[in-house]
């Protein structure tokens, strides 16, 4: 059995596919992150090199081994997330990318003699970083981007960034070439619950996509989610996380002209839900026509999906709707 709390398996996600993983400064391919993949995707074959110190070397390695073992899915974080932006042609999840590297090194002393933090296979312990170095690496990141409008990019690469990041902060320069930045709970260091909750969705939505998979659709309207004191209902939040599993899930909110009603309900969304909401939020007056398998909601009662009335005797807790749908076990 395993003991962390979050960390669980997903065998059916990226199943037979293979995982490329490229690994952030002074880090290794035995990092923390390449482990938390293998380990809930234990289905997948999980490519974790350790990169040259130099970026060009780094960089055409990483080209060549795509060319190579063809990755269904790319993740890199922090310096990898910069490499993984410029291995154009594959889907791709950058994480707290270092868009910035050589400014972020002069400023958070990375200069001089570092250690690795981890074991590289080449045995190596310590490298050094000095002027010619930065310089290498300020060449390199003037070549992010190159690509961005190619046929397919825009489609093809998240941007995932820590709201918790002190070290990089890129997320507008991710955005002035791609539409999918998101920002999720965390630090520039993933670890196990940023990740659980964090990038797998992610990684179910395109894994989704690649295997055109259908999942049942749940939707879930504000009133069956926010209590009396504008906070969650009890249970809820867990809930959504084990539907995730199974389901798409989609959040729905009334429609109105009022601008501050979209803010507060797009703010109350990223602070609970955080990246499952995202481009998955809807608003809409009928729901009742809204298309698809289950709506949970408090004031639906009419409607073209089976409606899972929150509050009421069948339903009257969070918990009850888990164990319902866990009954249905996916249909």
């Amino acid at each position: 059995m395993n003991a962390n709390p979050y960390l669980y398996q997903c065998p059916e996600l990226m199943s037979g596919k293979t995982i490329l993983y490229v690994h952030g400064f002074a880090s290794s391919g035995q990092s923390g992150t390449a482990k938390r993949i293998q380990q809930t995707l234990p289905n997948a074959t999980v490519v974790a090199p350790d990169l040259p110190l130099h970026p060009q070397e780094a960089l055409d390695m990483l080209r060549n081994l795509c060319d190579s073992i063809k990755p269904a899915l790319i993740i890199g974080t922090s310096m990898g997330g910069m490499y993984t932006e410029m291995l154009y042609g594959y889907d791709r999840i950058c994480i707290n990318p270092a868009f910035r590297i050589a400014d972020t090194m002069a400023e958070h002393g990375m200069m001089g003699r570092q250690q690795y933090f981890g074991a590289r296979a080449d045995g190596v312990q310590e490298f050094y970083v000095d002027k010619p170095l930065v310089k290498e690496f300020r060449s390199i990141t003037e070549q992010c981007f190159s690509c961005a409008d190619a046929e397919g990019e825009q489609q093809r690469v998240y941007g995932l960034f820590g709201d918790e990041d002190t070290l990089v902060d890129t997320i507008e320069l991710f955005s002035a070439h791609y539409p999918t930045a998101i920002r999720f709970h965390g630090e520039h260091r993933m670890n196990d619950n940023s990740f659980m909750h964090s990038v797998m969705p992610v990684i179910r939505w395109i894994d989704d996509r690649q295997s055109k998979r259908e999942r049942p659709i749940v939707y879930i309207t504000m009133d069956a989610l926010i209590d009396h004191q504008g906070k969650p209902y009890s249970s809820s939040q867990k809930t959504i996380r084990r539907l995730l599993d199974n389901y798409q899930v989609i959040f729905v909110a009334p429609a109105t002209a009022n601008a501050q009603h979209y803010s507060s309900t797009i703010d109350w969304l990223y602070q609970y839900i955080n990246v499952p909401a995202y481009g998955h939020t809807i608003f809409a007056n009928q729901t009742n026509l809204l298309y698809g398998d289950y709506i949970i909601s408090q004031s639906v009662s009419d409607s073209m999906a089976t409606v899972v009335e929150f509050g009421s005797d069948t339903f009257k807790t969070w918990d009850d709707i888990a164990y319902y749908f866990d009954k249905l076990g996916g249909q």
